[in-house]
């Protein structure tokens, strides 16, 4: 790979197998999971060493990968291991664009979620939910964090763009919950 060559960490990655094996003699999925996820770090740190993160969309793309990753993981069980694979960083890696698009992915399962715990009181329900998913969002965040600190540019402008998403998105995660509270007392209150 040339220093001119940025890798994008949504770039796909072919997944080979480990060379022990396991008593299936197969890599279980769980493990391939890992094992590309593995990968996909190691060549965002190599590229990241050759060329330096932008200030906004490289940083950005990161943040946003990594925090779809983990959200994909705690909805997994609900939704099979690839919910949210497929979504791929637009062009627009502002941290508003980004904030909007880790907050229109995660919460637009919250139907299916609700669908798939029948019964279950409305606001408990809902506050799980939002659990669930800004879970994901934290443990992506922060290793994507990690990433840009081990790589010492987590600073200036970098680091204001990450935070500023990071806020925009928990901001949008206590938004999304009141939201549906107020529709759920809403509900109650109309027969």
């Amino acid at each position: 790979m040339s220093a001119a060559t940025p890798v994008s960490p949504s770039a796909s990655i072919a997944v080979q197998p480990s060379q022990e094996k396991p008593e299936a003699g197969r890599v279980s999925h769980t493990t391939a999971i890992k094992q590309a996820r593995q990968q996909v770090n190691v060549q965002i740190l190599e590229a990241s060493a050759k060329t330096s993160l932008s200030a906004g969309s490289q940083s950005q793309a990161l943040v946003f990968r990594s925090a779809i990753d983990r959200i994909n993981e705690l909805l997994a069980p609900e939704f099979g291991s690839d919910a949210l694979q497929g979504f791929a960083a637009s062009q627009d890696n502002s941290a508003e664009a980004t904030a909007q698009r880790i907050l229109d992915i995660s919460t637009g399962f919250y139907e299916g979620y609700a669908r798939q715990h029948p019964g279950e009181d409305p606001e408990e329900l809902a506050r799980k939910f939002v659990d669930l998913v800004r879970g994901g969002f934290e443990k992506g965040f922060g290793e994507a964090r990690k990433i840009l600190e081990g790589l010492n540019v987590f600073s200036g402008d970098v680091k204001d763009g990450v935070m500023k998403t990071y806020d925009l998105v928990h901001k949008g995660y206590d938004d999304f919950l009141s939201g549906k509270l107020a529709a759920i007392q809403q509900d109650k209150i109309e027969p």
